[in-house]
This record gives structure tokens, sequence and C-alpha cells, in this order.
């Protein structure tokens, strides 16, 4: 392909995947516009790592060095789908790479799931971290019991966000709103339920750690829970990874604990799933949660199932919170896999159902694999991306913009988008929360709505 100009690219998704992604691409020589639905770049490094969490959130320097690089730009507040097309995107740029994630949880599709009081781990995550499409949202935590449904990284950070002493919270970057009506909880007590065994628990071994050396709460596993069946110890033994084994004897290491006499718990139990959520009537308020035992038996390829037995028990509770994965959302055309909850892609590829690629369309995160992986995972799978990009400029596959000048982008880009955020938009919100945490010892306080943010970034836009 012969151009006149440089290979541009637009990356849909400001979090880590889509930064790793934009920096790889500069590094091949693109220049990359990095687009994004909030007037604030980093995804769930700012709206789901846990705000107790700070180190995990200092990942954000490394972004913040990519958007130093000369021929990066942010356009925040830009709605793909609303305020600009897929096909727009295609008619002034040689690359679009989607980054944009997998915001909807996966449902339990059990009987009582909508009642009051039983609500998706992404609309708390969501709520405590100030995400300004959650803001508004009102959970009910006088319950004494709370049960997590989840065995994951994020079932574990709730746990303890409901757990957390007010004073801790205090000095984090916790919503305002959130941080009084967690302080007032009435929750002393948390089961984080697997439907599978310890042994195949997804935790990782800092954030299981953590949850024994909570200040207020002691963590409580049955040794009884921890009774491996024979397929569960041959695989332990011969298949496991580091991770697995060192969760496992984490778990036994609590087991062992005696109760120390804090004023709150959380509790491991394992081997059992969700049936019905219970309650007053067809949609009174949560009063338990009926669940299942469950064993372990291997399918046609070998991998351990839970298969429900005809066990089940009550458990008492006023607050469900489910944590059981999450997937994708179509975006404005773009093939899309609704089974899996994914934009259909060969190897970062967009695609048809044939597998035949979109020229010019490419995938990278959560949206292209799966919600699996930590922060530092998106890296590898950026430049796995990167390179497919890159070998199609070399082959003159890439997609052939009928304006790709940059400078006409941003003209439309603002024509399109009346509050648009640039990248000093965003350095002034950043400041502008640093100076109202200072008083306070906190890292910042968070603007949680639009306008606030907008205002704060010097934008003005004329949406309702």
């Amino acid at each position: 392909m012969t151009i006149d100009a440089p290979l541009r690219a637009a990356v849909v998704g400001a979090g880590p995947a889509g930064f790793y992604a934009a920096d790889q691409l500069l590094a091949a020589g693109f220049e990359v516009d990095l687009i994004d639905l909030l007037p604030t770049p980093f995804g769930l490094v700012r709206s789901g790592v846990a705000p107790d969490h700070p180190k995990i959130k200092s990942v954000t320097r490394v972004y913040e060095k990519t958007a130093a690089r000369p021929g990066f730009r942010f356009f925040g507040g830009v709605e793909l789908g609303s305020d600009i097309a897929r096909a727009d995107l295609l008619e002034r740029y040689h690359a679009v790479v989607y980054a944009v994630g997998t915001a909807d949880d996966n449902r339990l599709g059990i009987p009582g799931e909508d009642r009051p009081g039983s609500y998706a781990a992404t609309r708390f995550v969501a709520w405590y971290n100030g995400h300004p499409h959650a803001c508004d949202e009102e959970f009910d935590l006088s319950a004494r019991r709370a049960v997590v449904i989840g065995n994951g990284n994020v079932a574990v950070d709730v746990a303890r966000m409901l757990v957390l002493e007010p004073d801790e919270l205090a000095l984090t970057d916790t919503a305002d709103h959130a941080i009084d009506v967690l302080s007032a909880s009435g929750v002393e007590e948390v089961i984080l339920l697997g439907r599978r065994g310890p042994a195949q628990a997804a935790f990782t071994n800092p954030e299981l750690r953590e949850l024994g050396e909570l200040t207020r709460a002691d963590i409580h596993v049955d040794p009884g829970e921890l009774e491996l069946d024979e397929h569960s110890e041959r695989w332990l033994e011969e298949e496991a990874d580091a991770t697995a084994k060192r969760n496992v004897e984490l778990l036994r290491e609590f087991s062992k604990r005696p109760p120390s006499g804090k004023t709150h718990r959380v509790l491991l139990r394992f081997l059992r799933s969700p049936v019905e959520v219970l309650g007053e009537g067809e949609d009174g308020p949560v009063t338990g949660l009926r669940v299942v035992r469950n064993r372990l038996q291997p399918d046609a390829q070998g991998r351990l199932r839970a298969v429900a037995t005809d066990l089940t028990e009550d458990i008492e509770c006023g607050l469900v919170l489910r944590s059981i994965g999450y997937r994708g959302q179509p975006v404005d055309e773009v093939p899309f896999d609704d089974r899996r909850g994914l934009i259909r892609n060969v190897g970062g590829r967009v695609c048809d159902e044939d597998e035949r690629s979109h020229r010019g369309e490419y995938v990278v995160g959560w949206i292209k694999r799966g919600p699996t992986g930590v922060i530092g995972t998106n890296k590898k799978d950026a430049a796995d991306t990167v390179s497919k990009i890159v070998e199609d400029a070399e082959a003159g596959h890439l997609n052939e913009p009928v304006d790709p000048s940059a400078e006409n982008a941003e003209q439309w880009m603002r024509s399109n988008v009346p509050g648009l955020v640039t990248w000093e938009g965003w350095t002034a919100i950043d400041e502008h929360e640093k100076r109202a945490g200072e008083p306070h010892s906190r890292p910042r306080v968070k603007l949680v709505r639009l306008e606030d943010l907008l205002g704060a970034s010097g934008s003005v836009t004329s949406r309702s």
C-alpha cells in the first residue's frame, strides 16, 4: 500500500489493553488516536481496581508515558455507535482497534435473581469506584450477612470492601457517596461461595492472602471444605500451576487459625452452586440463598466440572452479590459472537462467522479473549494483535481511508462531540481531584458526574 501520510490508527477504549496497543503501535511508527466513552482514561484501573490497592493503580504512570509520546492523542467522552460510527472511523484510519472490554455481568439464571438485595458485582464495583454511570445506584447494606458468589479476584475485592474499617476507607479514593454507605454498613459476615473446589479457585495468591490480613475481620475456612476428591488431588499434583498450589496452601493455613475475636468474619465455602435467591413473596427482598452441593467430575476433555448432587442447603442472608464472569456488548455492527460475548476474531483480526478477516479492523483485551488474566496480561495480548497489524501493513492489507488527515479527524471529532475531552482536559481533571484529596490525606476525591468532569476539564457540552 502506498500512502503519502503516516499510518494512523484509532484505538477504541482507553483501559490497559487500549494503552498497551497504543504504545506498541506508536513504537511501530503509527500515529494513534485513543478514544474512550468516558472523559477519563485508564478503564478498570480507575473504575474497577479496589480503592485500597493504590500500588496496582500506579500502573497509570506507564500509560502516562505512552500519552507523552509524539503521535498520541486522547479523545474522551466519545460514544461509538452514537457520537461516531464504525464506518466513520474506517473513513479516517488505516487501522481500527477495539479495546472496549466486557462491561456486562453473567447472570445466574435462577429464580429470585432480581429481588431487592441481589446485585451484580459489576454494579457494586462501579458504584464504589465512582463510575459516572453508577453514581446514582443504591445498595442496601443493612443486612448482617452477605453472600458473594464467585471465586475470582473481583469477588475477593467485593468481600474485602464490605468489611474494611471506615478509617481505612476514608484514606482511599473510594467515591464519597460510597464511603458514607460502606461506613454505616450493617454487614458483619461475608460468605464467599465457589461452585468448584479450593484447588480450582481463580484467586491470585496476593488477593487471597489479603483476606487473612484484614484489620477487623477474621478469615474462616472449615477444614472439611478443603478435603480434595481424587480428581482434584491428581490435578493439583500433576497439572496445576504454582498459583493454584499456593492457594490451597494458604487455605489450609487459614483453616488452622483460631478466631481472634474480631468483629467481622469472611468465610470461604466451596462446591456449592446457587439455585434460588430466597425472599418473601415473588418480589420481596432477599432473605437467603438456596444452594446445591456439587461434586467434581472429569468431562470428555479431562477438565473437572462441577456436577450437582441432590443435597441442598439454605444460607440466611440479606445481600447477594454475583461475580461469576463478564461478557461484552455488541459494538456498532462490529461482528459479534453472542454465545461467547466477544467481538468475533481470529488472533486479533476481526472476522465474519466464516473467519474471513475484515480489512483494517482488530481487537485486543477482554473483548478479544474473554475476561481472563491480570492487568499485565493485556500487554502480551496487545503485542500479539499489533504484530498482525504490522504484518498487514507490510503486506498492504490495511484499510484505505478516504481522509486520513489528523487535523481533519480532530475537527470532525469536535463537531460530533461538543464536550470532547483531550489529554490536556484529563490532566485538568486529574489535578482537580488530587487537590481535593490533599486536605484529607487521600490520593484524590473523584468527580463522579459527567457534568462535573467536563467542567473540570474545561469542556462544555450541550448534552442533557
